[in-house]
């Protein structure tokens, strides 16, 4: 089976421009592609990861990845997937946002001579004369055409801004920039992307008269949830400094039943022979899946010693041992303590289990929180210093575990 044939075993394509010479190409190593990588935060999160794993299997493959690092197109924006306009960041910002990016990427991509190359977009964007690229690229484009392109109709309602309208015509440039500059060939990105990638290729095409081509991938958390990578206190991010190793085990962990075995498809590197055993295996072995799932995505982002550490806290967890070394923490300081306390109520809003007092008296009222194994049922309950400095154990719903400390 060639790797091609096992992105589609794996679930990962959705559709491809050229599907034969894609094939090939893939197969024998000959793509030099590219994903683009928007520096919006000073992490990457959950949503960039299949996008990683992809790169990671291809040039295990003998292909070449391209990463591109967006921080000339980060001035715009995309507005594929979004109801509202991003907001405008600072060059500062999206620079240190791009370097973050960077050491990040370095665990998952080998980057060198003949290898992986890095990036940005900012390089060319930034230094372009508006009226150079109106006359050289922008008369390429449809605007009809454009405006049927989903990642602009979803914005159409609210009002699509003349600065968004631009993105199609940056990110097809990349690519072109790309091809002509270090043999760009193919372009990977998720199905919300497609509309732009389609431009890219067909840009090259009207310019070089080569040949280039797209393929999206099935983005998980792109195409079925941007629901996948959010949690109860915000995005998953892969900055060990933003989400710990064990709430990242955690969030893999408690993926839904249904989504499971498509995830260890999609993410994991297991052997696909492997898989299929798994998919044989009995309903009531649905919690070791899980916990497969989590240790090999927490090892591949953290490393198997992190992934160790936090698979056995959430054993322990879960079976009532109460190991909670690597439970995710909050040190309560002596300005949140009145009269030497602190109420259930603020303890949460001060942890980031709830983000209002109201919230939190919601939660309590429907038998959502527990403290140190006791459900909570009084508003009142309060914890002074030496509860604290035991540590306070407090359970969210069925699967949020925190400890709050002084």
């Amino acid at each position: 089976m060639g790797i091609y044939e096992e992105l589609i075993e794996r679930g990962l394509i959705a559709q491809v421009t050229d599907e034969a010479e894609i094939k090939e190409l893939i197969n024998n190593g000959g793509a030099r592609f590219y994903i683009g990588f928007d520096p919006t935060a000073d992490s990457l999160h959950v949503g960039h990861f299949m996008a990683l794993c992809l790169m990671k299997r291809l040039q295990m493959a003998g292909n070449k990845p391209v990463v591109l690092i967006g921080g000339g197109t980060a001035y715009i924006g995309d507005p594929s997937g979004r109801t509202d306009m991003r907001s405008m960041m600072t060059p500062e910002i999206i620079q240190h946002n791009c370097d973050c990016f960077k050491v990040q990427m370095e665990k998952f991509i080998e980057f060198g001579e003949d290898k992986a190359i890095m990036v940005n977009n900012a390089d060319w964007l930034l230094d372009l004369n508006y009226i150079e690229l109106l006359r050289d690229v922008g008369a390429c484009f449809s605007v009809n055409n454009m405006l049927r392109a989903e990642c602009y109709k979803q914005r159409m309602e609210k009002g699509l801004s003349f600065l968004e309208f631009n993105y199609m015509i940056m990110q097809s440039y990349d690519f072109l920039y790309l091809h002509n500059h270090y043999g760009c060939n193919m372009q990977f990105g998720g199905d919300d992307q497609w509309s732009n990638m389609l431009g890219g290729t067909e840009l090259i095409r009207k310019k070089t008269g080569d040949d280039a081509f797209a393929m999206t991938i099935t983005l998980l958390l792109n195409s079925e949830g941007k629901k996948m990578g959010k949690t109860a206190k915000g995005a998953v991010w892969l900055d060990p400094n933003k989400t710990s190793p064990f709430e990242f085990y955690q969030y893999w962990r408690n993926v839904d039943d249904a989504d499971v075995m498509k995830c260890i498809k999609m993410l994991t590197f297991l052997p696909l022979e492997e898989i299929k055993q798994m998919e044989g295996w009995e309903d009531s072995r649905i919690n070791e899946k899980k916990e497969i799932l989590a240790f090999e995505l927490t090892s591949l982002v953290h490393g198997k010693e992190e992934a160790e550490k936090a698979q056995a806290s959430a054993r322990a967890l879960f079976s009532g041992e109460g190991d909670d070394t690597n439970m995710p923490s909050t040190q309560i300081s002596d300005e949140l303590l009145t009269d030497g306390k602190i109420n259930v109520i603020d303890l949460l809003c001060a942890c980031k289990l709830t983000t209002s007092k109201g919230e939190a008296r919601r939660l309590i009222q429907q038998g959502g929180v527990s403290v140190n194994g006791e459900k909570v049922t009084d508003f009142a309950l309060s914890f002074d210093k030496d509860a604290l400095a035991e540590g306070v154990k407090i359970k969210k719903g069925k699967k949020i575990f925190h400890k709050a400390t002084i």
